[in-house]
């Protein structure tokens, strides 16, 4: 299946939302203000955010749209070029590419979106690209995360730096970077506790392991990256917000897109933060990490081939 099929399964719930949702809307030859304002609250309520929602209804307002054309058709090609003027400069598709150097990347995010797996499903497209990749298992909060992240290593064949539930992470970060450094290692990802943000001993341990990798390579982490819950809407931005506070995030990945009708909330993250997209989860299987690819998913999204 090529990368377009899977971003069109993936986004299968919200475009044939969206486009029915449009559709509904607009059954008049023409655009007025009223069907102006409703594109505008649909789009909203699809969860793409008050400020692109406003832009997209600002653009269709000065585009002169051919009568004698479906109209929600019509809109739904503004909606797709929209998308990739604002997600083309967020690709960040030399990410997977491999080093000629050690490059730490600290995985944060909320319990339950996904973080484990994600590692697992980044790391398995690092050694497709040839990157020699070592976890670290610093998520010793719970056991399960420690041997969920055994199972991926040994599924994919890649080395792992674990220790038993309840050691110290920082310290677990600390000796796969070591090790990494030591044995020429392309990247080295450190899996972390899965926190809430008013959980302030959890937010340290988070702080500390970032400050403990620089001990040994001192630009690190290179990169840290948010793992996202497409499924929690509008939460998804508190998320970002608050993370970020912590420790400045460098991409994002969202996972179970396919798993929700409202899609749209990629476009409010992408608008408020300008945040690289590294990869989109769209299924469950340990293919079904995409490399985020803008007119890809504008396309799916937007139900256009």
């Amino acid at each position: 299946m090529g990368i377009f099929e899977k971003f069109k399964n993936g986004f299968k719930k919200s475009a044939e939302a969206f486009s029915s949702g449009l559709k509904e809307i607009v059954i008049k030859k023409e655009i007025n203000d009223e069907i102006l304002n409703q594109v505008e609250d649909y789009l909203i309520s699809s969860d793409v955010g008050t400020v692109a929602a406003s832009e997209i209804k600002e653009i269709i307002s000065k585009k002169k749209i051919d009568p004698n054309k479906e109209i929600a058709s019509e809109i739904n090609l503004i909606l797709k070029g929209y998308i990739i003027d604002l997600m083309q400069p967020l690709e960040k598709r030399n990410f997977f590419e491999k080093k000629d150097h050690l490059n730490v990347i600290l995985i944060s995010g909320v319990n339950g979106v996904g973080k484990t797996t994600t590692i697992g499903k980044l790391s398995k497209i690092f050694k497709e690209k040839d990157n020699k990749v070592m976890l670290a298992a610093s998520d010793t909060f719970r056991a399960a995360a420690i041997e969920q992240l055994d199972n991926w290593a040994k599924k994919i064949n890649v080395e792992i730096l674990k220790s038993s539930q309840g050691s110290d992470p920082a310290s677990v970060a600390y000796k796969a970077v070591e090790q990494s450094k030591n044995n020429n290692f392309n990247q080295t990802i450190i899996d972390t506790a899965g926190r809430l943000q008013n959980k302030k001993n959890l937010m340290e341990e988070y702080k500390k392991i970032a400050n403990v990798v620089k001990k040994v390579e001192g630009d690190a982490p290179h990169e840290v990256i948010l793992v996202l819950d497409a499924t929690s809407g509008q939460n998804v931005i508190n998320q970002v917000e608050e993370f970020n506070k912590i420790i400045p995030v460098t991409g994002l990945v969202m996972t179970k897109l396919d798993g929700t009708a409202k899609g749209g909330i990629l476009l409010a993250v992408s608008k408020k933060f300008k945040l690289p997209i590294i990869a989109l989860g769209l299924g469950e299987k340990e293919d079904d990490l995409q490399i985020f690819d803008s007119e890809k998913f504008a396309e799916a999204f937007t139900n256009n081939k």
